[in-house]
């Protein structure tokens, strides 16, 4: 009998060690020093390959701010849209900052924080395209990552479109650049970048298709960290530098962002 009350012990002590050791990511990534944080890099001025290929824009530099704001060293892990979700679920990241938007879906797997940036999507194409609505897609070819939100959202609005799903944002973007789809579907902040890489191709908003906020994500459960997120987040905004990084990468002035 003191066999199995001890062999039940220490399986329950084991079961609630590895409980507790999953159940506060913050004080792990203090312990170890580095936070692991996805980033995109398909996607400017969000994230994408300078220069030097390295991994630069919007969510990477606010990244580097996350790293610095917990005093730790920061690992990036390079990622696409189709990732984002499974790095968190296979504990490969400790936070996706890569141009993510809540859905109920998503929200079933992991935990979003308060928004940080502002964007909508739309459908993008020529200016003479004579569409102005779902119902004007007709057989028209529209290019867009399968699985995002823009995606999702469209598919859900105009179920019998002819939507091409490309397995990356950069594909999507080459399938519409090519000229092998008749528009793209895409986000408001990076279509304004696409524009100016792609002097000669037209990127005029069709329609747009839903607000999107852009929101970090985590471990589900994981409400130390979430909390720490969120913290940083409300204190960026209000001493000016989530400003300034918009004005940097955007253009644009801080608007009013949504709050869960």
């Amino acid at each position: 009998m003191r066999l199995i009350i001890g062999l039940l012990t220490a399986f329950a002590l084991s079961i609630f060690g590895s409980v507790a050791a999953k159940a506060d990511a913050l004080q792990d990534i203090l312990s170890r020093g580095v936070v692991r944080i996805a980033v995109p890099v398909d996607t400017p001025p969000f994230g994408f390959l300078g220069a030097d290929r390295e991994p630069t824009g919007y969510d990477v530099e606010l990244a580097h701010m996350v790293a610095d704001a917990l005093g730790v060293k920061l690992d990036l892990q390079p990622t696409i849209s189709s990732n984002r979700v499974p790095f968190l679920l296979t504990n490969k990241v400790d936070v996706v900052i890569s141009n993510m938007g809540l859905t109920p879906d998503r929200a079933k797997q992991i935990m979003f924080s308060q928004p940080y940036a502002d964007n909508f999507s739309g459908v993008y194409g020529r200016k003479e395209l004579p569409v102005s609505g779902p119902e004007d897609l007709g057989s028209y070819r529209i290019a867009a990552s399968k699985g995002t939100m823009v995606e999702i959202a469209l598919t859900n609005m105009a179920p019998n479109a002819n939507i091409m799903r490309a397995d990356d944002n950069a594909t999507a973007v080459l399938t519409y650049i090519s000229g092998q789809a008749d528009m793209i579907a895409g986000e408001h902040i990076t279509s304004k970048e696409l524009a100016k890489q792609y002097p000669n191709v037209d990127f005029t908003l069709k329609f747009k298709i839903r607000r999107a906020p852009v929101q970090m994500g985590v471990q589900m459960d994981q409400h130390n960290l979430l909390h720490w997120i969120d913290s940083f987040i409300f204190a960026i905004k209000g001493d000016g530098r989530l400003g300034a990084l918009q004005r940097k990468y955007f253009g644009e002035e801080q608007t009013d962002l949504p709050t869960l």
